[in-house]
């Protein structure tokens, strides 16, 4: 799927493919991220996003095609690539026994930074994450949160031009994860470049301009988020009913709206159907509805969401509200249980 050009782009792919044996991760990948701007690159889990930020952070070599950091080839350039960007992964890369403050010092170091630049740019990162208060506690002593904050400090030490971020905030708590938003924001202000790969479809509608849509490797869809929503024709119609068994007489009686490109919840009591009727597809579902005899819980209308979106495209939902529905549900997802296995 091409897309316009971007003038001066910090971050182009083009044609990217990578294969692992008989898996095609990534299959012909094209984007480009402007300046100081937010990409977010949505995805289910395998989908690609993680190698194709391997590729971009050079812990890759993409099989064809090419990448580009701040007009840097990823593969001729590795170390210079490296200069300009941060890395913050799903699982903080901290050192437990260290200090807040030693962390981050010592990645200072590895940058190569002199001792007195490492100290000064880590004070920085851990007044900008407010970490300074547990500076000099040791990182064992710090919650889930703090270690994420820390993590995302040491990709700033080096104060990159770009900023890779793979799935930041899984895992944090509602407030930690908006104290984080509020820190990326500031970040793009100031001039980074951020690629942002989120399950947390609100995440990127809060702070992409633009999104990138890939699965199976392919880039599927891409706009801004107004945009995508836009593909889905309008409004969507929402439906609750008080008995599942229901569900079958109420599909076929709102089947003039659209009902069989609706979607239905797990437990069979909720319909979301995409509807460019307006305020007279309430109506049209309140007439059908009653002369079917089905009672209804509740009826609404809405603008489409990015889960919206992300569900027509993918076929199912992201792998954040699939957790959060079966953790309401006392269960686990698929998804989650293979995972736990595999790291068994």
């Amino acid at each position: 799927m091409s897309e316009p050009p971007v003038a001066d782009p910090m971050i182009e792919v083009s044609g990217v493919r990578k294969a692992f044996g008989e898996t095609q991760a990534l299959d012909g990948v094209d984007l480009q991220v402007p300046t100081a701007t937010v990409l977010g690159l949505l995805g289910p889990n395998g989908a690609g996003k993680t190698t194709l930020v391997k590729v971009l952070a050079t812990l890759l070599r993409p099989d064809s095609g090419w990448a580009k950091v701040d007009g840097l080839d990823v593969v001729r350039q590795p170390v210079a690539v490296r200069s300009v960007i941060g890395l913050a992964g799903q699982y903080a890369a901290v050192d437990e026994v260290l200090t807040g403050r030693e962390n981050l010092e010592m990645v200072g170091r590895l940058y190569r930074l002199s001792p007195k630049q490492a100290k000064v740019r880590a004070e920085e990162a851990l007044e900008r994450l407010n970490l300074a208060d547990a500076a000099d506690r040791s990182v064992r002593t710090y919650s889930g949160g703090m270690r994420r904050r820390l993590d995302l400090g040491a990709s700033l030490v080096g104060r990159p031009r770009v900023l890779i971020l793979d799935e930041p905030t899984t895992g944090l708590d509602p407030r930690t994860r908006m104290e984080l938003w509020e820190f990326i924001q500031q970040l793009v202000r100031d001039g980074t470049t951020v690629l942002l790969t989120t399950q947390y479809l609100e995440e990127a509608d809060a702070l992409a301009q633009s999104i990138v849509v890939i699965d199976h490797g392919t880039v599927i869809a891409r706009g801004t988020s107004d945009e995508l929503k836009s593909q889905l024709g309008g409004d969507v119609l929402e439906v609750g009913i008080q008995r599942a068994e229901d569900m079958p007489r109420v599909l076929t009686a709102l089947g003039p709206l659209g009902a069989e490109a609706s979607q239905v919840d797990g437990e069979g009591r909720h319909l979301a159907i995409p509807t460019s009727a307006g305020a007279s597809a309430l109506v049209e579902a309140v007439r059908a509805l009653d002369d079917a005899d089905v009672v209804i819980a509740d009826l609404s209308l809405r603008r489409p969401s990015l889960d919206d979106v992300f569900l027509a495209l993918t076929g199912h939902k992201s792998t954040a509200d699939e957790e959060s529905e079966a953790a309401a549900n006392g269960d686990r997802p698929a998804g989650r249980r293979a995972r736990e296995r595999s790291s068994a």
